[in-house]
């Protein structure tokens, strides 16, 4: 049999083409929020690792998350402030499923490690007493490395799929990123099982990991109203609200791209979708769960003292 060779050795990503006279106010703006989701996380993950009173589960979780979105983040925005600075829209096919399979293990990852955090929260406040013995140190690795794998696998067998497809035809990719479904739609081969896999595999990564995030906050509310205190019910409330908007956008816009099926009146709303939780969630992250904790700001001034009185 004749083995079917690609035509195309290169894609085009529209991107946000429909929009070229605002190309440089476009830069500007996905410049100043990846500068701020990159040196928020960076500043989450520098504090926990010098400061002693954060060596605690919770922000054991949280550096994981801010060194997960630095990476995340980064495989997509550094590649669309290029084209709109340059104008140079093309990108090769490897470097396309290249950027898909990370881009696709960050988040396949987030989605379990959002799960794990909001169990670590339900935990300390729904069973303060045995939060000690429970979340202990070999959980916690246990927790984050059965996220991580669980990301790192179920991305490789998506991306295994793209690897055996063929390109003879269009070149062009509505979307601001290589992601499965619009590379996949570009194929001369049979996408079937890519597209299949990617559905089975997303509902499995998103929809369990949601409900056990929903539910965590759930019985948190629900523990937070027997407080007499209404300090302590302003304060979860707040936190807990802050989290699960978050959370909801994050796993929205990835159900509804991924999982719904493909409907055209949806089609030009997918990057709409994307935006939320490619961009919007890794910069908002560092501000909801740590940048407004006080524990963090405690933990920054320290720092802030510490360097000053070096300068001094």
């Amino acid at each position: 049999m004749e083995r079917n060779e690609s035509n195309t050795t290169m894609f085009i990503l529209l991107g946000f083409g429909n929009l070229i006279e605002l190309r440089i106010f476009l830069f500007i703006l996905f410049l100043a929020i990846y500068a701020l989701a990159v040196s928020g996380n960076l500043l989450i993950v520098s504090l926990v690792v010098v400061d002693r009173h954060l060596h605690t589960p919770m922000y054991f979780f949280l550096f994981n998350l801010s060194c997960l979105e630095t990476c995340y983040i980064s495989t997509i925005l550094p590649r669309m402030l290029a084209s709109f600075l340059t104008g140079d829209r093309s990108i090769s096919i490897k470097g396309c499923i290249t950027q898909y399979y990370f881009f696709g293990f960050y988040a396949a990852t987030e989605c379990y490690l959002l799960a794990m955090m909001s169990y670590d929260r339900y935990l300390a406040i729904c069973k303060p007493l045995h939060y000690t013995f429970l979340m202990n140190g070999r959980l916690c690795l246990q927790l984050v490395f059965t996220s991580w794998m669980c990301g790192l696998l179920t991305n490789t067998i998506i991306t295994s799929f793209m690897l055996k497809l063929t390109f003879c035809g269009p070149n062009e990719i509505d979307h601001f990123f290589c992601d499965v479904y619009p590379v996949a739609n570009l194929s001369c081969s049979n996408t079937h099982l890519v597209k299949r896999a990617t559905f089975i595999l997303g509902l499995m990564g998103t929809c369990p990991p949601f409900l056990l995030t929903l539910s965590s906050y759930v019985c948190i509310l629900l523990t937070v109203l027997q407080f007499k205190s209404k300090i302590a019910h302003q304060k979860v409330f707040s936190t807990c609200s802050s989290h699960l908007i978050v959370v909801t956008f994050f796993y929205g816009s990835i159900i509804l791209v991924y999982i719904v099926p493909e409907i055209e009146a949806l089609k030009e709303l997918h990057k709409t979708f994307s935006l939320f939780y490619t961009v919007l969630t890794p910069m908002l992250n560092p501000l909801i769960y740590s940048l407004r904790n006080r524990e963090v700001k405690e933990a920054f001034f320290r720092l802030a003292r510490k360097h000053g009185n070096r300068v001094s």
